[in-house]
């Protein structure tokens, strides 16, 4: 049986080697594989994957992706050294990432962070997610595109500018949405089974992905 981590408490070793992921621009054209740019989060319509068949027999058209959509406020906040995460949509609180060493980062550590080392990630392949920027300040999100053979070197991290939001298809890899620094909330919008589908990093690939943050 497959055991969920402990979003609060990962536990990781020390030591880990460091893998650092490119950072984009988020642009129409480069996030286009991924998902797309939103405007306006009260027109835009969440994707809800159909229920697969269980045999030859099709799944009716008319059915399988009724399962609706739950919304509420995405928390990305840094105290210290730990960047924070909470999402009031499907009830979820996390340590997102690190500034510098886990086994070692502490809330008592002053000043802005200079990296994001980010243990882990997760998609959800019964509907696309939205994230849109409440308080209108820059902020990032790293990616991947699907496939269950992920590797570290596969994701990229988006810069979004703080005044469009990110919204990204169904089994699009992911880790929420990262504040650069301070708290940033967001409107976050996703299927209500929320599926989800994990990579630990720091234990199947001894490593930790890590987000520059100087000049940022």
């Amino acid at each position: 049986m497959n055991t969920p981590p402990d979003y609060l408490n990962p536990g990781l070793p020390a030591g880990l080697s460091r893998v650092t992921i490119p950072i984009i621009e988020a642009t129409p054209d480069s996030v286009k594989e991924y998902g797309c740019l939103v405007d306006d989060p009260s027109t835009f319509k969440i994707e809800i994957t159909r229920w697969p068949a269980q045999g030859w027999r099709p799944v009716d058209t008319d059915s399988g992706d009724e399962g609706g959509t739950k919304e509420g406020i995405f928390s990305s906040e840094w105290r210290g050294q730990l960047l924070y995460g909470s999402n009031e949509a499907v009830g979820g609180k996390y340590i997102l990432g690190y500034s510098d060493e886990p086994t070692t980062a502490t809330e008592e550590q002053e000043g802005d962070p200079e990296r994001i080392l980010l243990w882990h990630a997760n998609y959800h392949p019964d509907g696309g997610q939205l994230f849109f920027p409440i308080d209108q300040r820059p902020f990032l999100v790293p990616v991947a595109l699907p496939g269950d053979d992920i590797r570290p070197e596969n994701f990229v991290c988006f810069l979004c500018d703080g005044t469009q939001g990110l919204y990204i298809h169904a089994n699009i890899w992911h880790e929420g949405v990262f504040a650069i620094n301070g708290k940033q909330r967001f409107l976050d919008r996703q299927g209500a089974v929320h599926a989800r589908v994990s990579v630990d990093f720091a234990r199947e690939f001894q490593c930790l992905l890590e987000i520059p943050l100087k000049g940022l």
